[in-house]
């Protein structure tokens, strides 16, 4: 009898490690940047709100990218490749060491400067990677396969595009999926995509660029239900946000926009929305700014670089 409750008490101890082990290695998403394509603070930009960053290196952010890093497998993968990738692959590495020798794939939205521009640096003026694979869209595949300098790192075999398709799963593990969506855009070079990211134990929406949520043929208050984290464009918070400019000319969802939408929806579905893809304008990039307190305080969140969402 009392060998047997010794061995039940080493299997319970072993079922708890072994839990311990499970959730330290779990898969999670990792926010290497939460800024606009042009980053935070923009070039050119030396309005007062863009001196801060300037001037405090600390208060900087970059285009807006996550990765998503499976311990357990020594996988990292990227979401978007930002102007800003040598900072933030260096970041990836720093987060996640046991990956740093290689670098699993890359996942492409569409072709504006902040979601492909980085792909310079996998070139042979610099990294020299090796057949990394990039996801694209067909016509994200044949911009970067018939226009230089990307087709050069497609001749050189820098990297190696894998074809996506609108609404087909792509398998990157046992527990481990992505599903690509097509989404209104300016889609001058491409057509753009938002991802569904489903792990072992959650699952996310990552949709940093869209027009208005009324152009999508999907009802993006159903799909909330859908997912553990939506990622959501909030380039802009309100409309005269660029002074004169007309902001029809470049359709997003401002914020106050998306919170209206979703105002009636239970706390619970709030609380998966994470605002993303801040414009150097964007009140949301001051984290004490009445607006952010006001977003917080409807029950939002406000993405940060370094933020960790277990999948």
């Amino acid at each position: 009898m009392k060998k047997l409750i010794i061995s039940t008490l080493l299997m319970a101890k072993s079922l708890i490690v072994c839990s311990f082990v499970s959730a330290q290695e779990a898969p999670y998403l990792f926010i290497l940047g939460v800024a606009q394509d042009a980053g935070y603070p923009q070039v050119g930009c030396y309005q007062p709100h863009c001196m801060k960053g300037w001037e405090d290196p600390t208060q900087r952010r970059t285009a807006t990218s996550l990765a998503l890093i499976a311990p357990d497998r020594d996988l990292s993968f990227l979401f978007e490749a930002t102007p800003h990738l040598p900072e933030q692959l260096y970041a990836l590495q720093k987060e996640a060491p046991n990956t740093r020798d290689s670098l699993d794939g890359v996942f492409l939205t569409h072709a504006h400067i902040g979601h492909y521009a980085g792909l310079m640096h996998f070139g042979r003026e610099a990294m020299n990677a090796q057949g990394l694979e990039v996801y694209a869209m067909p016509l994200m595949s044949a911009f970067l396969s018939n226009n230089g300098p990307w087709s050069q790192l497609v001749a050189l075999g820098n990297i190696a595009l894998m074809p996506l398709r609108d609404d087909h799963t792509v398998k990157l593990t046992s527990t481990l999926f992505v599903t690509p969506m097509l989404v209104p855009h300016r889609d001058e070079f491409s057509e753009t995509v938002g991802y569904r990211i489903e792990g072992p134990n959650k699952s996310a929406l990552f949709i940093p660029d869209i027009n208005k949520w009324a152009d999508w043929d999907t009802d993006i208050a159903a799909l909330l239900k859908t997912v553990d984290y939506a990622l959501l464009d909030a380039t802009f918070f309100a409309d005269g946000e660029l002074g004169n400019r007309d902001m029809s000319q470049i359709p997003h969802p401002f914020v106050v926009e998306s919170m209206a939408l979703f105002a009636d929806l239970p706390a619970t579905e709030r609380d998966k929305v994470w605002f993303i893809h801040f414009n150097h304008t964007n009140p949301l990039l001051e984290p004490e700014s009445p607006e952010s307190l006001t977003v917080l305080d409807s029950g939002y969140h406000i993405a940060t670089e370094g933020l960790r969402l277990p999948l």
